[in-house]
């Protein structure tokens, strides 16, 4: 279940307009008007990113009197860092075991001369 999300999150960021809604989202909140303003797109296509981003888990819409505001959801950026950091963690312990073979054989080149 939490493959299916992450491919979800991941996906959904594969695009850059979506990445840069993120990262204005980061900033706080907004309008998909708001949203739609820098981008030579209709609003129409800034709420389907949208739309895609809260399948994702990435994004959600309140109401606020008139307005929806859309809100970034900040912990699934968690989710996406713990992957990360495993597969890091993984490479990290291999080129460290990497680095003492190297080591060992540097040392035995050196006692051999």
């Amino acid at each position: 279940m939490e493959d299916d999300r992450l491919s979800r999150v991941f996906a959904a960021l594969a695009d850059p307009t979506r990445r840069d809604i993120v990262a204005r989202l980061s900033l706080g909140d907004a309008t998909v008007g708001q949203l739609a303003a820098p981008y030579a797109v209709s609003v129409q296509a800034v709420s389907k990113h949208l739309k895609v981003l809260e399948d994702a888990g990435l994004v959600s819409r309140s109401r606020d009197a008139q307005r929806r505001p859309c809100h970034l959801e900040a912990e699934v950026f968690d989710l996406m860092t713990s992957w990360v950091d495993r597969y890091r963690r993984q490479a990290q312990e291999r080129y460290a075991r990497l680095d003492d073979v190297l080591a060992n054989l540097e040392h035995e080149e050196g006692e051999a001369s």
